[in-house]
């Protein structure tokens, strides 16, 4: 199979810690997203590029595979059940579809009033989708890259210490035009980023 580093190279861009990314990946590109220092969550959204009325469905996605967690071979589905991309590379092996993106309102709940005015995922989605046209009522489950969540027998889930590591990366491949909306995680008061947000590293090829 003919991996990232085969291709030409067509933008490679880190990402601040806390910030949004957004980019266009073109039907049969790739996109590698790394993990530079380890444990650090990337909330993604995923949107038909050239009709972003239809975007991804972790619903979708969880019944076409039978499982909540995302690796090697799983097809990233819209809500019309078409794919959106599909991861083709895993280095870290389990990735999160349940567990959602932090907002202010949720870190005052499970944090503390104090937390209120931290800035959070939500708020990078809307910055970033603005520039795209897109607003509040577009936003819908996110995929959380390299978070790990666990699901107890119960059905009970936790936020926990992430099973990634610097360096480790993943890798997409675009079944269509896809615009990719990014927060790099700004948590600070559970341990999807090891309590410290760190830099991630964008790279699409074709």
């Amino acid at each position: 199979m003919t991996t990232a580093i085969d291709r030409t190279v067509l933008l490679d861009q880190t990402v601040a810690a806390r910030a949004p990314w957004s980019a266009v990946v073109r039907a049969g590109q790739t996109l590698t997203i790394v993990d530079l220092q380890g444990n650090q969550a990337v909330d993604c959204l995923l949107y038909n590029a050239d009709d972003t009325s239809e975007r991804y469905s972790a619903p979708d996605t969880i019944a076409a595979q039978r499982n909540i967690f995302l690796t090697t071979g799983s097809v990233l589905r819209s809500g019309e059940g078409r794919p959106l991309m599909t991861v083709v590379a895993d280095q870290v092996g389990r990735h999160d579809t349940v567990g959602g993106a932090c907002s202010r309102e949720s870190n005052s709940l499970r944090y503390g009033h104090h937390t209120k005015h931290q800035h959070a995922c939500v708020e990078n989605f809307l910055i970033e989708g603005s520039r795209w046209g897109l607003g509040k009522r577009d936003l819908v489950s996110n995929i959380n890259w390299y978070m790990n969540v666990p699901v107890d027998p119960d059905g009970s889930l936790g936020i926990v210490d992430g099973i990634s590591a610097p360096g480790l990366s993943l890798t997409l491949r675009a079944e269509m035009n896809v615009l990719v909306l990014v927060s790099n995680c700004p948590q600070i008061n559970n341990p999807c980023n090891g309590f410290d947000p760190t830099p991630v590293r964008m790279i699409i090829t074709g």
